[in-house]
């Protein structure tokens, strides 16, 4: 058995009494007091995570625009420094290795964010694309710890300690500045469908911070843990790589079109995606209503006897109080208001397609 890697802040979430689990070669606290209640507080109040897991990668060099530019589906080319986007990393074949955000420092440095099960991946991947460009990549991941404070009046709570005008970070941008007095990079970003911000900094300091945004959060503010992220995620239908996007799917397949950026000269990629664009793809990424039982990753979807698809994500919407799930179908069959059958456990229950996402919270937008 490989040892689980630990965060910085492992110590607390034992001390807070969080039931521990396994993900992505980390031990991670999935719950504190139970995932119904800590998806509420970030729906109605604000939540704080511990997403010290997360890889750091920085790339830096005359060739960084270029470099993180063929690497990337979106444009870091069209970014002003202080701003991020989302976007695939995709493989030749255009495939996705992973989905990050790409920090914009300057021309001259990228930080890329990516996901913890895929840093190693994603780095020797990075590396292996450098050939031709001037450019220095370096996996940072253990130089940052990251906490993601999430919900609707986490700006007015964050705004206590914060040496920033918080007001002033707009929807995916960033600056540079002290939180609690520690140096941080602070960003209006998260993975919850909710405002909020996502804070880097030095590991010595999070146990600090940590405690410090529960004291100054009282009642209105909780730990939240994996299982309340990923409630959260579903709803805003954000992608969990592993589950509803990998390296069988393509950003166009996903629903993700608005994270390629076609006018770029060149991204690994970019050749098979303009074929889709132009005939259409075979399947694709759908949100569903399920009528009884609740639709879990792997799940097949049918029509009549055919087999046509397969679920990715389900649960039971904490929020809308409706089981839902997200699955790829074949194209015919991905018309909004199209029904279709999923097995759960041996019976086939009937679903419909519905639009996403399925919940929209405070999170700001462009």
């Amino acid at each position: 058995m490989m040892e689980l890697k630990k965060t910085p802040l492992w110590s607390e979430h034992k001390r807070l009494g969080a039931k521990m689990v396994e993900f992505g070669g980390w031990e991670m606290p999935l719950q504190y007091t139970s995932i119904i209640e800590e998806h509420k507080t970030v729906r109605e109040s604000a939540g704080i995570f511990d997403v010290s897991h997360m890889g750091e990668i920085l790339v830096e060099g005359p060739d960084t625009l270029r470099f993180v530019d063929k690497l990337i589906t979106n444009s870091v080319s069209k970014l002003k420094n202080g701003e991020i986007c989302y976007s695939p990393m995709c493989y030749e074949n255009a495939t996705i290795v992973d989905d990050l955000l790409a920090y914009r420092f300057s021309e001259n440095k990228i930080l890329l964010v990516v996901n913890a099960s895929n840093t190693d991946k994603d780095y020797e991947w990075i590396i292996s694309q450098k050939h031709g460009y001037n450019v220095d990549v370096k996996n940072l991941s253990k130089d940052y710890a990251q906490i993601a404070f999430q919900g609707p009046k986490a700006e007015q709570i964050l705004k206590k300690i914060s040496g920033v005008d918080l007001s002033r970070i707009s929807f995916y941008t960033f600056t540079l500045g002290q939180i609690n007095g520690i140096n941080c990079i602070v960003s209006r970003t998260g993975y919850t469908g909710e405002d909020g911000f996502e804070m880097y900094f030095q590991p010595d300091a999070a146990v600090a911070l940590w405690r410090k945004l529960i004291e100054i959060g009282g009642k209105e503010v909780k730990p939240c843990g994996l299982g309340s992220r990923d409630t959260l995620r579903f709803e805003a239908t954000y992608m969990l790589y592993g589950n509803d996007i990998d390296d069988t799917t393509t950003p166009l397949e996903a629903g993700l079109g608005w994270t390629v950026d076609f006018t770029k000269p060149t991204f690994n990629g970019k050749e098979v995606l303009l074929r889709q664009k132009e005939n259409g793809v075979s399947k694709r990424l759908r949100g569903f209503e399920i009528d009884g039982g609740i639709a879990r990753h792997g799940y097949e979807i049918f029509d009549g006897e055919k087999k046509i698809g397969h679920i990715t994500s389900g649960t039971k919407s904490p929020t809308l109080n409706k089981s839902l799930a997200l699955g790829y179908v074949e194209n015919q069959y991905s018309k909004i208001g199209s029904e279709v059958l999923v097995d759960v456990h041996g019976k086939k229950v009937r679903a419909t397609v519905v639009k996403t996402p399925f919940y929209r919270g405070s999170v700001k937008s462009k």
